[in-house]
């Protein structure tokens, strides 16, 4: 079944991604790193704002706002995953592919998966109370998983920048929110 998604202007996106069966591969300051820099270099390519963010060790969920009428949510979601697990598989074949094993998906194409499945999820944020709730749930999600005892806590999110002005990896369009 194929996953029908909106390309609506002048709507924010809700997006996450899990890691492979759940793996903890965005534990790494490695691969967390090349999820931002993903992340930055589509935003510039596709022209989106970011809202808020977090990057958990084996998901992560990001609020966008694409800038254009026309664009592709399909296209932007590629443009995030594909270059962290070319990026990951390839460091590891160099460097540790020991830890390759962990990628295998058991299939000749692909051999190897950073991501789960599919496209990822994403949903249309179409009012504020939406759009409050969704960044309040991303800025809590380090919390209820335990990782620090409040959000500004966790630096791999837009919480610190959100509640206390301290910019964390990704930087945050809040002047372009319009709800």
């Amino acid at each position: 079944m194929k996953y029908i998604r909106f390309n609506t202007p002048g709507d924010p996106h809700a997006i996450s991604f899990s890691c492979y069966r759940n793996r903890n591969f965005l534990n790494y300051r490695r691969t967390r790193k090349y999820l931002v820099d993903a992340i930055n270099a589509a935003r510039i390519k596709y022209q989106f704002d970011i809202w808020a963010y977090v990057i958990m060790p084996d998901h992560f969920h990001v609020l966008i706002f694409p800038r254009l009428e026309e664009y592709s949510i399909s296209d932007i979601l590629k443009s995030i995953k594909q270059p962290v697990a070319r990026r990951t598989i390839n460091y590891l074949r160099q460097n540790k592919p020991g830890i390759l094993k962990h990628l295998e998906t058991g299939l000749e194409k692909p051999k190897y998966r950073f991501w789960q499945d599919g496209g990822g999820y994403d949903r249309n944020i179409r009012n504020s109370t939406e759009l409050s709730e969704y960044i309040d749930y991303i800025h809590e999600n380090p919390v209820k998983a335990g990782l620090v005892d409040n959000s500004v806590g966790w630096y791999w999110s837009s919480a610190s920048d959100w509640l206390m002005d301290i910019p964390g990896p990704i930087r945050i369009d809040r002047e372009t929110i319009s709800f």
